[in-house]
């Protein structure tokens, strides 16, 4: 590819020093960007650029830009759509200074601390060398922040620009000072050494660096081509420095202060378990919390495989915290919930080596299941705080998804760590293929009982024993009514907050017969529903009567904009702010021509050098069926008059029951109205008035348009009127029309939700049941997740059932309290309660295999404040204690069991009782 120069290519082959134009920018930019995507590969150098310049750029070129939530406090991010470069200013030279800290003054530019906690595309923006060199060649300024792409993952490798550095706090042994260094994590050994010593200005030879985590002597990094990533060093953490040979241990390190008494995991071999047979180094582990290969930390307690030792460690065992590592209360929270899971201490604490499967191509190799064990045993070995770099580090290696500092889901790590832990230990060595069988109307029983089979047979561990259960899961197709059954298995159950789960749909209903006056009524829809769903609600809402229905349309500017008669239609594209009307029409009519009238005034024209009137689209456009004697404008002209009859002044005054609110009667909920007999006499009275207006009915000024209302006819009462399914019409309205009808009856139409007028009020208390029941309750797949139908051959918009099957001894129910768009990040605080005794979930549970369906709660996942600045804690029960603890990083005490709940409960864990 070739790209041009900077600037321009004048006449006489000379390069102009103007800058290029907005357009040819953008292209060079785009072509740069292409290319180097095409060309993905680990040590690529790509540039931090703060996003609040590269916005002005972006629209200075005429792109569009990304419009943030709330969280972005940026004034250019106002700017969503294209705007014309012609009217925004060139930017000024590249300016990073509000992505760094202020005061970094390292001469190395890859050395300038960033803020923390920065994102991409709300803060920053990382561009390719090229693009770099070349927006520094039209705008200069900086500074210039390189970063290079590295690979992360063992499983599966992925590609990432390392944003933020790893920060190390380097400490001389020799005058106790403190300097900061600043390399990629996927750096050696060797090149800490190289920078340490250049900057200490002292030869290799006669100095030694320490790992010196928690201000402790951990280990010596001697000169290797291990990764620090690897060697787990942390953001923050100090290294030491000694000089001419290590200082002795003792009591008090080399700077003289007294060594920190939290104890680290300790590093293993990844082959070696605790309660193993032998490990790499030939030493016998024995049974116990930790084996002979434990050194590194002076804190490590030496049980010599001391089973007697190790029984009152169990006893006093489990009040344990967890280091915070920089952003890791999500990993805690979960892992305290895991590690006071009784199944799986027990498991843990006993000898698993013969269980692990280190040959499960979609396993950890192993590892991950000798990692959780070793820190489980930590936890439960009687010590007060775990610092869990190993573990990090393993996770970090298999899942970079949860590498680096940033705050992640405790539900995602929980999701991920039991299906890793069930892999590393599936006994299944080899899995056997099974096809799918449809269930072709055998028992449920029977399809269940067979998939339950098949999964055994490739899947069984110690999770598919305690935390595996069954739903049964049924599909309906809308179109052929084929029906789908089967039987799947789960670990945690997801269960929707029910404001999640509906929506309120505000509707204003018309009368096409004009037999009344608009009525808005707001029902209660499936988020996902289809306007069949909705046309139901309202048909009960506003109670339709049996000759008739409903015809529901979206209002845009005065005009229908479309007609939701698709009874399959998804309300997913139907926005809080629109405009929705039903128009209540005779079924014996359906199929006739619709005649549809759109409202117009005269208004002055606003601009003051022209003067005249003007016309105006107002109101809510009118629907009715033309009669079959329909031929002429005195026709439409009837039709006309016969609809705006219950607008009448003297109609509204004497037959209008309830107040009137901004032109509308009260608005009605979800409860249906009085649909008694007095709704006949009303109609009948309506008929009598329309039989006496007939008489002396008014004349119109009509105008006929097309589907586009870009022509305008005027309409006399003997004109011919050629019509097809539809036909438009204007309606003028002049000052005798205002003064005959109350034109406020189809102004100011209400939202489909009128949420930013409403007051933010706390929300209501749920229950766990009724969250389950929304997760349980029949709902139609939404658009992007259509089954595919053997019988139509074709993806529908099926509906989906769930029901429970089997469940397990450990059942996790996840509240889903975060939502999460491209821009926009949601969080709901509802008080959800849920039982700590006794979960009877019985009456959920369609088979019947015997056992218990009671559940005890023994530990919750909370998680509190918004989205990217919340924290986690947790909430245990001892085991064979009638004891709750909170456990807030390494902060551990008792908590009452009346305080547990809080709307901060995020993963519930429950265990059955046994009877």
């Amino acid at each position: 590819m070739t790209v041009p120069a900077s600037g321009f290519i004048m006449e006489n082959g000379g390069s102009s020093c103007l800058p290029p134009p907005p357009d040819v920018e953008n292209r060079i930019v785009s072509e740069l960007v292409n290319q180097s995507e095409s060309n993905l590969k680990e040590g690529n150098l790509y540039y931090v650029i703060s996003n609040r310049w590269f916005r002005r750029w972006q629209l200075y070129v005429g792109l569009p830009t990304e419009e943030f939530s709330s969280e972005d406090h940026s004034s250019d991010s106002q700017h969503c759509n294209m705007v014309p470069s012609n009217v925004v200013e060139r930017p000024g030279p590249i300016d990073n200074s509000d992505i760094i800290i202020s005061g970094s003054d390292s001469s190395e530019n890859d050395d300038l601390e960033l803020k923390s906690f920065l994102e991409e595309r709300r803060d920053y923006v990382l561009v390719p060398t090229e693009v770099w060199e070349k927006l520094y060649d039209w705008y200069k300024g900086g500074p210039p922040l390189p970063r290079k792409m590295i690979s992360q993952g063992v499983n599966q490798r992925n590609f990432s620009v390392e944003v933020y550095l790893l920060c190390l706090k380097l400490i001389d042994a020799r005058d106790g000072s403190e300097c900061t260094i600043r390399l990629s994590k996927k750096a050696t050994i060797i090149d800490l050494h190289e920078k340490v010593f250049a900057l200490k200005g002292i030869k290799q030879e006669k100095a030694c660096i320490f790992d010196y985590f928690n201000q402790q002597k951990q280990s010596i990094l001697d000169g290797t081509s291990q990764t620090l990533e690897e060697l787990n060093l942390q953001m923050n953490q100090h290294i030491l420095l000694e000089v001419d040979g290590p200082t002795p241990q003792t009591g008090m390190d080399a700077t003289r202060n007294e060594l920190a008494l939290v104890a680290l995991e300790p590093s293993r071999s990844p082959l070696s378990i605790a309660g193993g047979p032998v490990m790499s180094n030939g030493h016998s582990s024995g049974y116990g919390y930790q084996g002979s290969s434990f050194s590194t930390s002076v804190s490590d307690m030496d049980d010599r495989n001391d089973l007697s030792n190790t029984a009152k460690r169990k006893e006093k065992g489990g009040l344990a915290g967890l280091q915070n590592l920089g952003n890791t209360c999500f990993m805690n929270s979960a892992l305290q919930c895991l590690v006071h899971t009784p199944p799986l201490v027990e498991y843990f604490l006993q000898d698993y080596s013969e269980e692990i499967n280190a040959e499960n191509p979609l396993g950890m190799h192993g590892e991950l299941a000798i990692v959780f064990g070793e820190l489980l045993r930590k936890l439960w070995s009687g010590q007060t705080t775990i610092a869990p770099r190993v573990f990090k580090g393993k996770l970090a290696r298999f899942a970079p998804q949860f590498s680096g500092y940033n705050q992640h889901d405790s539900q995602e790590l929980l999701a991920f760590l039991l299906d890793g832990l069930h892999e590393d230990l599936n006994r299944v060595k080899r899995k056997p293929y099974f096809e799918t069988k449809d269930s072709d109307g055998r028992p449920d029983v029977e399809v269940a009982d067979e998939c339950w089979r098949y999964h055994k047979a490739r899947n069984d561990s110690l999770i598919v024993d305690v935390c595996q259960g069954q739903y049964k899961s049924t599909l309906v197709c809308p179109v052929c009514e084929k029906i789908s059954i089967t039987f799947d298995p789960f670990m945690y159950l997801s269960l929707p907050l029910p404001s999640t789960v509906t929506r309120s749909v505000t509707v204003t209903v018309f009368y096409g017969d004009g037999s009344g006056l608009p009525m808005p009524y707001t029902v209660t829809v499936q988020r996902h529903g289809c306007t069949k769903d909705l046309t139901h609600a309202l048909a009960t809402a506003c109670c339709l009567r049996s000759d008739e229905n409903l015809l529901i349309a979206e209002v845009y500017d005065h005009r229908i904009y479309r007609y939701l008669d698709n009874p399959l239609e998804s309300l997913t594209s139907v926005k809080d702010e629109e405009y929705l009307v039903a128009y209540r029409l005779p079924q014996r009519e359906s199929g006739r021509p619709k005649l549809e009238i759109i409202h117009r005034s005269l208004e002055k024209c606003p601009m003051e050098r022209v003067k005249g009137m003007e016309r105006k689209l107002f109101g809510t456009p009118l629907v009715t069926y033309l009669g079959e004697d329909f031929h002429s404008g005195a026709d439409i002209n009837a039709a006309v008059s016969k609809i705006l009859l219950p607008l009448r002044r003297t109609y509204s005054s004497t037959k209008s029951n309830g107040s009137k609110e901004n032109g509308f009667v009260s608005e009605m909920n979800d409860e249906p109205a009085n649909c008694s007999p007095q709704s006949e006499s009303r109609s009948q009275a309506v008929d009598i008035e329309v039989e006496e207006a007939s008489e002396n009915e008014p004349c119109f000024q009509l105008f006929l348009t097309d589907d586009r209302s870009l022509s305008c006819k005027p309409i006399e009462k003997d004109s011919a009127i050629k019509y097809g399914p539809l036909v438009k019409v204007f309606l003028d309205w002049t000052e005798k029309e205002h003064e005959v009808y109350d034109v406020s009856y189809i102004k100011d139409l209400p939202p489909v939700h009128q949420t930013r007028f409403m007051k933010k009020t706390r929300q209501e208390a749920i229950s766990l049941f009724s969250c389950l029941e929304a997760f349980l309750t029949e709902e139609p797949l939404g658009p992007d997740d259509m089954w595919y139908c053997p019988r139509c051959k074709e993806h529908r918009q099926a509906t989906k059932k769930l029901d429970l099957w089997k469940l397990p001894e450990i059942i996790v129910f996840h509240l889903k309290r975060f939502s999460y768009s491209r821009y926009l990040k949601n969080k709901l605080d509802t008080f959800v309660d849920f039982p700590i005794h006794n979960l009877d979930l019985s009456k959920y549970v369609k088979s019947n295999d015997g056992k218990s369906y009671l559940y005890n709660l023994y530990a919750i996942s909370n998680h509190y404040g918004g989205l990217g600045g919340g924290h986690y804690t947790a909430y245990a029960k001892l085991i064979d204690e009638k004891r709750w603890y909170h456990f807030d990083d390494s902060q551990v005490s008792p908590v009452g069991e009346e305080e547990i709940k809080t709307s901060a409960a995020y993963l519930l864990f429950y265990q059955r009782v046994e009877t």
